[in-house]
């Protein structure tokens, strides 16, 4: 037996040995903390894959969009892009300015755009990039009670234990090593479990919070190219903005 599998052994018997030793309130309290870890790890592979997809086709969308003479030649078209949160502000704004245009211009005659309507489209831009904003964030709350609540959890336990083992101390009347070193063992494993769970979830919490304010930065920006190139296309001269 090599000395890795001979260390990984003694580790295991170690734990197996705490949890033994553990309170069925510590143990409690770790199950808990296990089911903080499966839905911490879950939020976080499944939105960091929303995000990594999302920051792709954004670049994609992005990249094709300039390349039009037309602000509303994708919409035409009518593309779908999905998990691409630009598009859907494109869309949002398109499917506005064409319903203010046929509005206006019920006869279908070159008719430019009022600046009253042109402020429909941009609430309608408002609207998208909030909601696509509110879309990517959602989950993101499951990361901040884990990390901000496993540790809590994790003292609890502890706290709770080391009671319990100067309870059982005083009970006996004995505190030598071997009557209390079990129980406090048994004690501090919560709290290890809890920074377990709390220091993955602060890593991925802060790393897609990041990402986060990236895409909506983004969002808004493109928000405001679409609508100076709508007012330059569709706004009469006298209209558009210095």
């Amino acid at each position: 037996m090599t000395a890795a599998s001979t260390l990984l052994a003694n580790s295991q018997m170690e734990l197996l040995y705490v949890w033994d030793q553990a309170t069925p309130e510590a143990k409690i309290i770790i199950f808990v903390l296990v089911v903080f870890s499966i839905f911490a790890w879950s939020v976080m592979g499944s939105k960091g894959l929303q995000m990594l997809r999302a920051n792709k086709m954004n670049r994609l969308f992005y990249e094709e969009f300039r390349t039009q003479t037309q602000v509303t030649s994708i919409f035409d078209r009518q593309i779908q892009v999905q998990g691409c949160p630009i598009f859907v502000v494109y869309q949002a704004g398109c499917t506005e300015l064409q319903g203010r245009l046929k509005a206006a211009n019920p006869t279908d005659a070159p008719k430019p755009l009022s600046l009253a309507k042109m402020e429909h489209v941009k609430r309608a831009l408002e609207r998208a990039v909030a909601q696509q904003s509110l879309q990517l964030e959602s989950g993101l709350i499951l990361l901040a009670i884990a990390v901000s609540g496993a540790p809590f959890l994790g003292l609890l336990g502890t706290v709770w234990g080391v009671m319990s083992t100067f309870s059982y101390v005083a009970m006996k009347g004995s505190a030598d090593l071997a009557t209390m070193a079990p129980g406090v063992a048994a004690a501090l494993i919560t709290t290890v479990a809890g920074l377990l769970v709390a220091i993955p979830s602060m890593f991925g919490y802060n790393w897609l919070v990041h990402n986060l304010r990236v895409l909506t930065v983004e969002l808004d920006n493109f928000a405001q190219e679409l609508v100076s190139r709508i007012e330059i296309e569709f706004l009469p001269d006298e209209d558009k903005k210095e």
